[in-house]
């Protein structure tokens, strides 16, 4: 079971243009409903080590000691995935509510959602 506001290590393959590539952590961001149901993918947020990426608006910082990741890191908003669950081969921790509220206010900021 995947559950939403996990951070997992994913591979996400080469880099092609702007898009995130190699192996990183990334947050789920799919809501619960879908992730229990029988669909075989899931809907991640890319997680980077590039601090300088959270000034960036909607980006929200994610220190180690509350994620389970080896440094300090940034939840990129404006980098989503929709990856195979199968692909998520190892849990790093998961993010507290509060943060998890950050990251659906930014996320509803890109996607203009009211989340």
């Amino acid at each position: 079971m995947v559950d939403r506001g996990e951070i997992f290590w994913v591979d996400l393959g080469p880099a092609e243009g702007s898009k995130p590539a190699k192996r990183r952590p990334v947050l789920v961001v799919q809501s619960d409903g879908y992730n229990c149901s029988q669909t075989t993918t899931t809907i991640v947020a890319v997680i980077t080590s590039n601090l300088a990426l959270a000034v960036m608006p909607g980006n929200v910082f994610l220190p180690a000691k509350v994620t389970g990741l080896p440094k300090d890191s940034v939840v990129n908003v404006t980098q989503l995935a929709t990856v195979n669950k199968t692909d998520l081969y190892e849990l790093a921790g998961s993010i507290p509510l509060d943060i998890m509220r950050a990251v659906d206010e930014g996320l509803s900021g890109v996607l203009a959602a009211g989340i």
